[in-house]
């Protein structure tokens, strides 16, 4: 009998309790709901890869201005060829590979060459939100129900793992991404639009966060229809007031929807009409066509990561940070900014960008919405050295004219559901006495979300000028604590409101 040319690892040699010398924490199994896939060995998986490769590369030696698509779909091809002879030779050996693990093997071969590795598979579980990854077999899986389970190891050694990681880098990063002792964080944008987070030699293992966008493509109506973050009144307000040119800065807390809204304010934005984003990393996607034949002018620019050594500034060569680029957006053209998340230096210059452009949109991270001043004040003065809290305040009051606030009710802990609604729309006012002017727009009604309380003064007349008459919203500010807005769904929360 003929001898397999590939042998698995035996399933016991896997199961060592200890990984790089750290135990394994013990998290709890996965739930039915989440049942394990098929098990894939991926001493198998690196043999298959390293066939197809071969074969790739002698196939397209003498192949010039080859194709991504091409190169790929040749792979694929390789790839069926080689699993197949894989799967005779282990019926030989009286080893028969089922259906569903070939095709495990199969995809975990591609996923290695073309997607994310060991990672691709929880990328495309629809009901993974979130990944924490502590080593190489530390994996925290978080579900879209709230509950958290243990997932299976993402590399066999965390070798392993930060070269999967470098190479993904490499190989998937629109822009130069790099991962090294020099270069020990990594930010970036995963195939599947999800966003990745990675921490080297700063802490005792190799750290990975991922965030996966469940609404990535939500249109603004999806938000109002499907999703409850907006009501009818909203929508109107928010797209007029984008229509009016008002620069618009979205607040909340970490997952409450800050980047959602942006992104699917952004996309009422007509499609002729050219407009930048800037980026730390790619998130937004605005500048990817959603359906095939739609145009598309977006100007997207990310930022770029140095490599070696310090210049007498503190930048590595070859360096490009948001803050950098954000002076050549003047000279584009344009009238629109988006900065994706503006969380750091960046904050400075886009407060100036707004000062002197029109539908500028932004988002920051603020605990309640009375805090947004604050927090915009503190970064400025943070990671402006030119600037003072003063200043700070008066470029605010100033640039931004609405700050839409997003509220986030997770109860799931205790059987409840994940709320997401804007709770506040703020218009800014300008200065007076020394303080920020302004006027709550919209306010939180009985249940928290936004309902209308005054009629906006500020830019009352640029809404007028696109067809948009404020006066539609007295009847609700004068129906007072029955002013419900015009949500037409209950907000089912556990939690009794005061």
């Amino acid at each position: 009998m003929t001898a397999p040319r590939f042998v698995p690892i035996p399933p016991e040699a896997a199961a060592a309790p200890r990984v790089n010398g750290h135990a394994r924490v013990a998290y709890p199994a996965p739930p039915a709901p989440h049942a394990a896939p098929v098990p894939v060995d991926y001493a198998v998986v690196r043999q298959l890869q390293a066939r197809v490769t071969e074969t790739l590369t002698r196939i397209l030696a003498d192949s010039a201005n080859v194709t991504a698509a091409h190169r790929r779909e040749t792979a694929a091809r390789i790839g069926r060829e080689v699993m197949a002879d894989y799967v005779v030779a282990m019926a030989h050996a009286g080893q028969p590979v089922s259906p569903a693990a070939e095709q495990a093997l199969l995809d975990a071969v591609v996923a290695g060459m073309f997607g994310a590795g060991r990672l691709q598979r929880l990328l495309d579980d629809p009901k993974i939100t979130n990944v924490h990854i502590i080593g190489c077999d530390q994996v925290l899986l978080h579900h879209a129900d709230g509950s958290r389970s243990r997932g299976e190891p993402v590399a066999d050694s965390d070798d392993e793992l930060i070269g999967m990681l470098q190479v993904l880098a490499m190989r998937v990063a629109a822009t130069e991404r790099q991962l090294s002792e020099s270069n020990p964080e990594l930010d970036m944008q995963l195939p599947d639009g999800s966003r990745m987070t990675v921490l080297y030699k700063v802490s005792p293992r190799p750290v990975v966060y991922i965030r996966k966008h469940s609404l990535f493509t939500a249109t603004l109506e999806e938000l109002r229809d499907r999703w409850g973050m907006i009501d009818l009144l909203l929508y109107r307000f928010l797209t007029k007031a984008l229509d009016a040119g008002a620069n618009i800065m979205i607040a909340g807390l970490a997952a409450s929807g800050k980047t959602t809204l942006l992104r699917a304010l952004a996309r009422t934005i007509p499609a002729g009409e050219p407009y930048i984003t800037l980026e730390e990393s790619r998130e937004l996607g605005l500048h990817e066509t959603v359906h095939p034949g739609d145009e598309n002018w977006v100007i997207s620019l990310e930022s770029l990561q140095g490599h070696g050594e310090y210049d007498a500034n503190g930048k590595r060569r070859g360096e490009k940070t948001l803050h950098d680029m954000m002076p050549i957006t003047q000279r584009l053209g344009v009238r629109r900014v988006i900065v994706g998340e503006t969380r750091g230096r960046e904050i400075v210059p886009m407060l100036r960008a707004m000062t002197v452009s029109r539908g500028a949109m932004c988002t920051i991270h603020s605990r309640q919405a009375r805090e947004v001043m604050d927090s915009i004040v503190q970064l400025a003065c943070s990671y402006g050295n030119d600037i003072g809290a003063e200043q700070a305040l008066r470029m605010a009051a100033q640039g931004i004219d609405l700050i839409v606030y997003t509220s986030v009710v997770d109860e799931r802990a205790i059987g409840g559901g994940e709320h997401r609604f804007v709770s506040h729309v703020i218009e800014v006012g300008g200065m007076r006495d020394g303080r920020v002017v302004t006027t709550t727009v919209f306010g939180p009604g009985a249940d928290g979300r936004a309902v209308p309380r005054h009629l906006p003064e500020r830019i009352r007349e640029d809404l007028m000028d696109v067809g948009y008459d404020p006066r539609e919203l007295i009847a609700y500010i004068e129906a007072g604590p029955h002013n419900r807005g015009s949500w037409t769904r209950e907000l089912h929360t556990k939690r009794v409101r005061s």
